[in-house]
């Protein structure tokens, strides 16, 4: 009697060390993709942190791994960040640029860095920051901007969408203005640093010399920040200005203000003599109109008093003669 059943093939020992091998070169392929290998400038260990600092870079070492969680590229001579290759990094919580070249970021720089907490952009050549330079950043709880010498201009909203920042440096800049009104709004700053400005001590500054007299254990260096101008107030801190200034520049009314007040009551006086002319034209048709009533109603009592006289005549008998 033939067997039914087809004999099982035995794999040779060529065989599984192929298989094995494809094994492990996928294995090896996937564990790149992650983990990357780690450039040939760059140091990096088992804890996802790439030390890519101090190695006189030009640029943003290509293959970062994508796990990386903490990238060191400080003290380098990088002139900008690639917005695609940097955005691939989604776990990136620590990102230190301190001390390169940079002078403009867009806002897509940071779009996919929805993690990142911690990020340096000390001594470096940026000359404003725009008000959609930070929005992405909704974990930023630490933002080191000092040191750039040609920052000049900072927008109100820069911080606007950053609701987690709790410590804020922009320190030795050479800011002269800051517009608070949204700094004053964000839930957890507790720390700032604005020291080493020029700042002028006027009343385009009056909010911030207030807000640091009234909340001044938030500020880092209250003792080193001082006004650069105007001359009377030159060398004095700005939280000693703050009530100083809230009474002068509130004090007298300057040619806007005159001005205001000018059209305001040229409008009042206006309105005055357009309703007065009005009323006065009702009132007078009204006068006509009621005269005219009164005159027809004394016509028609007329006309009826003397249809009256007449019946009663031709109602009287005739005498005989």
């Amino acid at each position: 009697m033939k067997n039914k059943y087809l004999p099982i093939p035995v794999p040779c020992a060529n065989t599984l060390l192929q298989n094995c091998l494809v094994i492990f070169t996928v294995l090896v392929a996937l564990a790149a993709a992650m983990t990357g290998w780690c450039p040939v400038s760059c140091l990096c260990n088992d804890q996802l942190v790439v030390h890519c600092s101090g190695q006189g870079l030009s640029e943003v070492p290509l293959n970062l791994p994508l796990a990386t969680r903490q990238l060191l590229l400080s003290d380098n001579k990088i002139t900008e960040l690639p917005t695609v290759q940097l955005n691939y990094l989604s776990d990136l919580v620590y990102l230190d640029c301190s001390n390169n070249s940079l002078y403009h970021l867009c806002e897509t720089t940071f779009i996919n860095l929805k993690k990142l907490a911690y990020l340096d952009l000390s001594f470096n050549k940026l000359v404003q920051v725009d008000d959609r330079m930070f929005v992405a950043l909704a974990s930023l709880v630490v933002l080191r901007l000092t040191d750039n010498p040609g920052l000049r201009q900072m927008h109100v909203d820069a911080f606007a969408e950053n609701s987690a920042l709790q410590v804020l440096d922009i320190s030795r800049n050479n800011l002269t203005l800051l517009n608070i009104s949204t700094l004053i709004t964000l839930p957890a700053l507790r720390s700032i640093g604005v020291s080493g400005n020029p700042w002028e001590c006027g009343c385009s500054n009056e909010d911030l010399c207030l807000w640091m007299q009234v909340e001044d254990y938030k500020f880092q260096d209250d003792e080193s920040t001082l006004c650069r101008g105007p001359a009377p107030l030159s060398g004095m801190r700005l939280s000693e200005l703050g009530l100083k200034l809230r009474v002068d520049c509130h004090q007298g009314l300057d040619s806007w203000d005159y001005l205001f007040l000018l059209t305001v009551g040229f409008l009042i006086f206006s309105g005055g003599t357009v309703s007065a002319w009005v009323m006065g034209v009702v009132m007078l048709l009204y006068e006509r109109w009621e005269n005219k009533q009164e005159n027809e109603e004394g016509d028609e009592e007329e006309g009826s008093g003397g249809e009256k006289q007449v019946n009663g005549d031709l109602n009287k008998p005739i005498q005989q003669v």
